[in-house]
């Protein structure tokens, strides 16, 4: 059993590594700039040796400057905790409306019949029902909000996700500008 510990240490470490020495690989037929945007060509007749090294030197530099790596898999954003109205709340609403219809119907049986306790009857059958229609159309409300609220998160996420991509390739393309490349 011990011999499994440092074989499953290994697998581990093996699979952990294996995605940074795939980030730094641009995708087959693309430069490393190319794969990041950016369009960059000599203008002091480097050869495509030194401009692939260049390429992965600005690469790597603008990647430690930003914090961002283009070729690494964006962060899943996490799923927004849409606040859930709890049944409880629902059965509260209904046991609330059957109080209040309750002492409506009380006062009207009362009134009308001499039977507090028939127009209590119909008043607290009456008052589940509102309450019950009530608590859906508050569920269904907070269901709106939450939906709201996700679609904000997932554009800011976007954006804030555009705004550290255009930070690298600004970064990258200063870099091979200052070794004396076209970039646009």
């Amino acid at each position: 059993m011990k011999s499994l510990v440092p074989m499953a240490a290994a697998a581990f470490v093996s699979v952990a590594m294996a995605p940074a020495v795939a980030q730094s690989n641009p995708p087959p037929g693309k430069s490393l700039a190319a794969s990041a945007g950016i369009l960059a060509s000599p203008t002091k007749n480097q050869t495509p040796e030194q401009q692939a090294k260049d390429e992965t030197e600005c690469y790597d530099w603008s990647k430690k400057e930003t914090g961002y790596d283009p070729m690494a898999p964006a962060a899943p954003a996490a799923p927004a905790q849409a606040a859930q109205p709890e049944q409880s709340a629902a059965r509260g609403a209904r046991a609330k409306g059957a109080v209040k219809g309750a002492a409506a119907g009380a006062v009207i049986g009362e009134v009308a019949d001499n039977d507090a306790s028939k127009g209590a009857e119909v008043g607290a059958a009456a008052g589940v029902l509102a309450g019950g229609r009530q608590a859906r159309k508050a569920k269904a409300e907070q269901q709106k909000q939450a939906q709201a609220q996700t679609a904000a998160s997932a554009d800011e996420a976007k954006a804030a996700q555009q705004k550290l991509a255009d930070t690298f390739k600004n970064g990258m393309s200063v870099c091979l500008e200052a070794r004396e490349y076209a970039v646009k």
